[in-house]
């Protein structure tokens, strides 16, 4: 019953591992396509939610039937339901990567962004890209000093966002209205996309120390 038990418990590793190699590969091609003005790159991460949709779907259900049927107390029940908020905030990740796509879709075939502000996304593109490589990287290896970095590269993401204020507040700004409410509306969803960055790793942390301090965090807020 117990080799039963811990082969699900593997099963849900392995399902938020391939959650968050998606959300990798959704936020890079989202960032391309929003930089690029690509269209059909665009399409194709819309298109793509669905499957982290349907993991995280399979996960929580995985989850929920251990909790009702093995009825885990202390570590083994540390690990379901961190892996449960895991699979929430991975999620979460993967919507914000579609919401950039969205807004390349619905700008198209318009430049998305004005050229005054495409250095700060390039910035935020990259920074995201780092923080979700180095979660697929987390989940494998539950490297303490690899959640560290994902806290610190999200206060990146926080630094890039606000200077995206600073740009379009500037008297040299001359992006249209729409242009602005886009410029803010994407920085934040790369902000959002750290946060629940950090959600993941301070879970991690919980996980490997124990420590409710240092995995109950409210990177969510």
């Amino acid at each position: 019953m117990r080799a039963i038990f811990d082969q699900e418990l593997g099963q849900i590793g392995d399902d938020l591992l391939q959650m968050s190699k998606h959300v990798a590969d959704a936020i890079s091609n989202a960032s391309k396509a929003l930089i690029t003005g690509d269209l059909e790159l665009a399409e194709r991460v819309i298109e793509a939610d669905a499957k982290v949709d349907e993991l995280e779907r399979a996960l929580d259900e995985r989850c929920i039937m251990l909790l009702a049927r093995q009825q885990p107390v202390a570590t083994d029940l540390r690990v379901i339901v961190s892996s449960l908020r895991m699979s929430s905030s991975i999620e979460r990740m993967g919507d914000l990567a579609r919401h950039i796509a969205q807004v390349v879709r619905l700008r198209y075939p318009e430049a998305t962004l004005p050229e005054s502000a495409k250095h700060v996304f390039n910035d935020l593109s990259v920074a995201a890209i780092k923080v979700a490589n180095d979660i697929v990287e987390l989940l494998s290896s539950h490297d303490l000093q690899l959640a560290s970095a994902v806290e610190r590269d999200d206060d990146v993401l926080d630094q890039l966002h606000t200077e995206t204020f600073k740009i379009t507040l500037a008297e040299s700004w001359q992006g249209s209205t729409a242009q602005t409410v886009d410029v803010t509306l994407l920085a934040r969803f790369f902000e959002r996309f750290g946060d629940h960055a950090v959600s993941v790793a301070r879970r991690i942390t919980y996980l490997v120390t124990g420590d409710l301090d240092a995995g109950n965090g409210n990177a969510d807020g």
